[in-house]
């Protein structure tokens, strides 16, 4: 349980470790296919799935392999996939004041597929748009067509 809670001890400065760089580079850059684990909330029981995160820089990027990270230290809570998918979105914008950020989640939760409804081919996605993600819908649009 210690492994599956360590999220909470994490530091996201020390995550980041300095991997800010500053860039001239004004196009979207996407992780995608990231996987995660977590456990619900009420229940403590798994929930896991994909994870596709995307910003278009101002005038910094992060280095790619700390947004796995991110990933992985807010899915290492107790968590509900709402706000997991919100906690990811607000910290790459925090980190890297960028012009806008996207994350969508795909996630089978153990919750409704062992228990309650017992429906084990269903599939729970949630996102967050900040930014030019929110307000300009090509820029949705286009990360919606990349992630797939």
């Amino acid at each position: 349980m210690k492994f599956l809670t360590s999220g909470y001890a994490a530091d996201i400065g020390d995550i980041l470790n300095g991997a800010l760089f500053t860039v001239d580079y004004s196009e979207m850059v996407i992780v995608k296919d990231v996987d995660y684990y977590s456990l619900c909330e009420h229940h403590l029981l798994p929930f896991f799935g994909k994870c596709h995160v995307a910003y278009i820089p101002r005038t910094q990027v992060i280095g790619i392999s700390k947004i796995p990270r991110l990933v992985d230290v807010f899915s290492r809570r107790l968590q509900v996939q709402e706000r997991l998918t919100n906690e990811i979105a607000e910290c790459i914008r925090e980190a890297v004041d960028p012009l806008g950020v996207g994350v969508i989640m795909h996630g089978t939760h153990l919750c409704m597929a062992m228990r309650g409804v017992e429906k084990q081919n269903s599939a729970t996605v949630t996102s967050a748009m900040l930014g030019t993600f929110r307000s300009d819908a090509r820029t949705r649009a286009e990360f919606l067509q990349l992630a797939q």
